[in-house]
């Protein structure tokens, strides 16, 4: 679930600042929110601007 949202969120550009979305990730993959692949993937997306 957490996952999907932050998809959703990186790819419509609603979130306040790369660091900011940056920072979530980390905290959500810290507390096993989310894996490691997913991670990878989201700071990929991230980072495709």
């Amino acid at each position: 679930m957490t996952y999907k949202l932050c998809k959703t969120i990186i790819k419509n550009k609603t979130y306040i600042s790369k660091e900011d979305m940056g920072i979530k990730l980390d905290v959500f993959l810290l507390n096993n929110r989310i894996t490691q692949e997913e991670y990878n993937e989201l700071v990929n997306l991230l980072n495709e601007d």
